[in-house]
């Protein structure tokens, strides 16, 4: 990649006309959200909505001004002279790429003609790299946001071919500090062929992109590397006023689908504040509903995002990121490995019983168990010693010292049908007879065993008719 400038993962979608009076939910800012009615967000709002959680936007900076987004950018970071010192002015005039990016993992909402972010309570760390940045710029931005606090980073972009070992760097130095990085897989309308560099790094979730119905969207690059799939197709999204005078604009591209992904890990950290990055990474891929061919595949990788399953459900804990090569993966004692300094807020033991109680049971159980088999050792020998088969007699009357002639010299087995008696003698003393075996003795065979958002700010768009429609993003 060197110096060669990287693309934004945005690809052309047509333009969406609105309608001068606002006729339908459609026609509204959060009409045009589909993902989240597709993703069950507000469903996934009523379990977290990303409180305390960092994500940092690498990307062309945040436009910090833009009411969807006011008061939920931190100051940041500019990885040149060109860009904003503290990251909070988007450079590019074009899309406004990295507003938008931030806009979908952390709008604020406060109604229907407001962007709802994915996890509206998280907050943007943006790290600008002005609107050209090459491979330098992302290696700076990464290694910066992972020194400052980022617990998810964002990167909306990519460039075909092997990463340059000074990324791959980044980047692991990045998952060292516990960050979860998350990057666009690459758009077909771009020219891209395969999944694009920092995607197809080891250890990063790549990201491909579905349409509205579920299907695999045609624009989305495809590859071995893929890791799991997100929305793509017409993502509306916040863009500053030099580029959208209504401050929204509309794209299908897998930008958008790693921004809601980076989203979804955002509510997953928030929920789970002991889990480290390896255990966020595995808990995103064994709860992701499986599309396309059976297991990993490279269109849907591990599946469709699922973020209801993600917060939920339960999955065996992780020793290592599940994405690089050999990770030793397998439950922990502790149920994975803690994060440094986070409070544990995960879910409660879902026994129904309280840690005391618990050990009290386990503790019967293991004094239990040794006496409840004693008992049952006890009572089999004395059922084996009411059964056992009497001794044998003789001399038999008329035979000195012989049994009877066809008189079997062994007991008869313990099942099976009974010995048949021999004509003209009767059995000895003591031996049962036709009704054998004796009562009690068991047969043949065994017994069957939401709160709502807080308000945006009025003034963007304003009251009254809702705006133009959303602008195009390339």
């Amino acid at each position: 990649m060197g110096a060669a400038v990287l693309a934004l993962c945005a690809a052309l979608a047509p333009a969406v006309t609105v309608a001068p009076t606002p006729a339908r939910a459609a026609d509204t800012v959060r009409g045009l959200q589909w993902y989240l009615d597709y993703l069950k967000i507000p469903a996934a709002h009523k379990i977290t909505k990303g409180a305390g959680v960092v994500v940092a936007v690498v990307d062309t900076g945040v436009e910090a001004s833009h009411p969807d987004l006011r008061g939920q950018v931190l100051a940041g970071h500019g990885t040149n002279a060109t860009a904003a010192p503290d990251g909070r002015r988007d450079d590019d005039k074009v899309k406004g790429h990295g507003t938008s990016m931030a806009g979908i993992v952390a709008g604020r909402g406060g109604g229907a003609m407001h962007e709802l972010g994915i996890a509206p309570a998280a907050k943007i760390l943006p790290v600008s790299m002005g609107a050209n940045f090459d491979n330098q710029d992302v290696v700076l931005g990464v290694r910066w946001a992972a020194d400052n606090g980022a617990d998810v980073i964002n990167l909306s972009l990519g460039d075909e071919g092997t990463a340059q070992p000074e990324l791959v760097d980044a980047i692991n130095y990045a998952l060292s500090k516990d960050a979860v990085v998350v990057a666009s897989a690459g758009n077909t309308e771009q020219g891209d062929r395969q999944v694009t560099s920092p995607a197809n790094i080891p250890g990063v979730i790549a990201v491909s992109g579905f349409d509205k119905r579920g299907g695999f969207f045609a624009g989305s690059v495809q590859g071995p590397e893929i890791v799991i799939a997100s929305p793509m197709e017409s993502i509306i999204a916040p863009a500053p006023k030099a580029v959208s005078p209504n401050g929204y604009s509309l794209a299908s591209g897998t930008s958008s689908a790693a921004a809601i992904m980076s989203g979804v890990v955002a509510l997953m950290r928030s929920k789970y504040p002991k889990l480290d990055a390896p255990n966020v990474i595995s808990r995103l891929i064994e709860t992701a509903r499986d599309a396309g061919p059976a297991g990993r595949d490279p269109q849907f990788g591990f599946g469709r995002v699922d973020p209801i399953a993600a917060l939920t459900r339960s999955v065996p804990a992780v020793t290592a990121n599940p994405l690089l090569e050999g990770a030793a993966a397998g439950p922990t004692r502790s149920g994975g490995a803690a994060r440094p300094g986070k409070d544990d807020d995960g879910p409660a033991v879902e026994f129904g019983v309280s840690n005391k109680a618990g050990a009290i049971v386990q503790v019967g159980l293991c004094l239990g168990v040794p006496i409840i088999g004693l008992i049952v050792l006890l009572v089999v020998l004395r059922r084996r010693k009411r059964r056992a088969p009497p001794a044998a007699v003789g001399p038999y009357p008329g035979v000195p010292g012989m049994p009877p002639p066809g008189w079997p010299a062994q007991p008869p087995p313990a099942y099976g049908p009974p010995p048949q008696p021999v004509p003209g003698y009767g059995p000895p003393p003591g031996q049962p007879g036709q009704g054998y075996p004796p009562p009690g003795h068991p047969a043949s065979g065994h017994p069957p065993a939401p709160t709502a958002p807080a308000p945006g700010p009025s003034g963007w768009p304003g009251s009254g008719p809702p705006p133009p429609g959303p602008q195009q993003q390339q």
